[in-house]
């Protein structure tokens, strides 16, 4: 079984944070554009590292940066996201990394968003409590928001 912890997000961890987000399968999967290499490196520096409303969470699996969750404020509700390494798909990480996150992020309602293709991600959120919300349509896409209670 591999060990999954959290720690908090580290300014050296951006560079690998930014190869994972760049990956193209993850990037189709998540129905996310790409971001330029400035651009990623700025919004983590002020959006992310620099507001101190954001929760940022470095996802640690067998002592390996596995990818991030992070919550944040949008349009008036707490928000959770994750980004997961793709070599480390289907493993249960994620999960695992999503279960122990709730219990220092205790904002409730607490909303995550999906792709309604992005069947893996739909998966984790229910697994960890979340239902279904509301679908969002932008243009020719549509994503489900699902709450926790």
């Amino acid at each position: 079984m591999i060990d999954v912890g959290l720690r908090a997000v580290e300014v050296e961890d951006i560079e690998v944070l930014y190869r994972q987000e760049s990956d193209p399968e993850a990037l189709r999967r998540a129905n996310f554009p790409r971001r330029s290499h400035a651009a990623f490196i700025e919004h983590w520096n002020r959006r992310v590292l620099g507001d101190p409303s954001v929760r940022a969470r470095a996802i640690i699996a067998d002592e390996r940066l596995a990818g991030s969750i992070v919550a944040w404020w949008q349009d008036g509700r707490r928000m959770v996201g994750f980004w997961l390494d793709r070599e480390l798909w289907g493993r249960g990480i994620g999960t695992r990394a999503l279960t122990l996150f709730l219990e220092q992020e205790t904002t409730r309602p607490l909303y995550g968003e999906a792709d309604v293709r992005n069947a893996a991600s739909i998966r984790l959120l229910k697994g960890c409590g979340f239902e279904e919300f509301e679908v969002i349509r932008e243009g020719a896409d549509e994503f489900l928001v699902l709450a926790l209670g």
